[in-house]
């Protein structure tokens, strides 16, 4: 049965959408954008603040559900272009340990409101 996931740590959704579900087993998150919790925009900044607190609202979704990044299965990095992936990569790595989960990372056409990534995470959180 699907749940939604939600915490006061990432930003709210700003559409028709939760900021996460999840059916027991995997979680799946939002694509996240660099927005903090308190709706400010980070549009301007480089890409690895932008990644950094778009990482930052995933780690929040994943909290608020007892999961951290080594639960992540996968992720999708969109970019708004692919010659910051070495500066979004760099940043990224932090994140995740020796054992990183899965990922594509694309670029896309335009990402909402006008930011250079939006990324989005799945997670395993069975007791198992």
């Amino acid at each position: 049965m699907k749940r939604v996931i939600g915490t006061d740590e990432a930003p709210a959704a700003v559409g028709a959408y939760s900021q996460a579900t999840t059916n027991g087993s995997l979680l799946f998150t939002a694509g996240q954008i660099p927005l903090t919790p308190d709706g400010e925009l980070l549009d301007d900044e480089d890409i690895a603040t932008q990644t950094t607190q778009s990482l930052d609202n995933v780690m929040a979704i994943l909290d608020a559900e007892g999961a951290d990044a080594s639960d992540v299965l996968k992720v999708t990095v969109f970019l708004g272009d692919i010659d910051d992936f070495d500066e979004m990569n760099e940043t990224y790595a932090t994140y995740f340990g020796d054992e990183p989960p899965a990922r594509s990372a694309v670029e896309v056409g335009n990402l909402p409101k006008g930011v250079g990534v939006e990324i989005e995470a799945i997670a395993d959180v069975s007791d198992e």
